[in-house]
């Protein structure tokens, strides 16, 4: 089995509803993909997904991780962040980069302003190893 990397731009989940948006990925996610979303959720939405999850959560889901990465302000100009707050306002939460999958293939997702390190594993080998066949 393959790890599978599913791109969601910004312009798909942007005409949904919260829960819309909220059920969108989860189902990509509970489907076994590592979700690379446009953009990012508001802060209420991301607590309602992680609310969603823990509810859902049973033998085969095993939750999800998430990661948002967004680009750092501290260093830019005054005309720079006006106009960075413009085209938030205009074209919505489209900075930055959210990062979900399954609990069960992603461990950790550790970032820092120069990279991001996703760590998995395949959750078919935990503890199972294959019998060698002799013919």
């Amino acid at each position: 089995m393959g790890l599978t990397l599913q791109f969601v731009p910004y312009f798909e989940i942007e005409k949904l509803s919260s829960l819309g948006r909220i059920r969108k990925l989860l189902n990509a996610v509970k489907e076994g993909n590592i979700v690379l979303l446009e953009g990012r959720l508001t802060k209420e939405e991301e607590a309602e997904l992680i609310k969603t999850t823990m509810e859902e959560i049973n033998s085969d889901f095993k939750g999800i991780e998430l990661a948002v990465i967004y680009p750092e302000s501290h260093n830019v100009d005054f005309f720079k962040k006006m106009k960075q707050q413009l085209f938030n306002a205009i074209l919505g939460d489209r900075q930055g980069l959210t990062i979900l999958g399954p609990a069960s293939i992603v461990k950790e997702i550790k970032k820092d302003p120069n990279k991001i390190q996703l760590f998995t594993s395949d959750p078919k080998s935990s503890g199972r190893r294959k019998k060698k066949r002799r013919g």
